[in-house]
């Protein structure tokens, strides 16, 4: 099962987050596998380092990015070479459903459900939802 992780769950996982957490393992132990692209891998390593966003979190940045390092580790590169423009309400979440589509992923997993049920396209092959409803498919 392939899936992508929306920046709002890595963040989470590292600010403690159980169904984050609990996703993150999946990834790590191979139960799922994470999709990554240029433009995500930018956003992970931008926002894993804004030490004011994790300023109450339990990990240190070294430790943020030994969590990113492990979830790239386990990764399956995927090159987007078409832009599929959603047209989402928040433009920067695009990029996202993009490496999606164009690795063929299962599901698409975020926090920020509203912005991606508005697309303006539609791809029914696609699950876009939380971590506990991806948590209870692994069950």
């Amino acid at each position: 099962m392939k899936i992508v992780l929306d920046t709002n769950i890595l963040a989470g996982a590292c600010l403690g987050s159980y169904a984050a957490n609990r996703i993150l393992a999946a990834c790590l132990n191979g139960r799922v596998v994470p999709l990554i692209g240029t433009a995500l891998l930018a956003e992970y390593e931008d926002v894993i380092n804004r030490d004011d966003v994790f300023k109450k979190g339990p990990l240190s940045r070294e430790e943020r990015n030994q969590v990113l390092d492990a979830l790239l580790g386990v990764s399956k590169w995927t090159k987007t070479y078409y832009r599929w423009r959603p047209n989402l309400r928040d433009e920067a979440d695009n990029h996202v459903l993009e490496l999606a589509v164009a690795g063929g992923a299962d599901y698409l997993v975020t926090r920020n459900l509203s912005d991606f049920k508005r697309s303006e396209l539609l791809f029914p092959n696609l699950c876009i939802c939380l971590p506990e409803t991806l948590l209870e498919e692994l069950s």
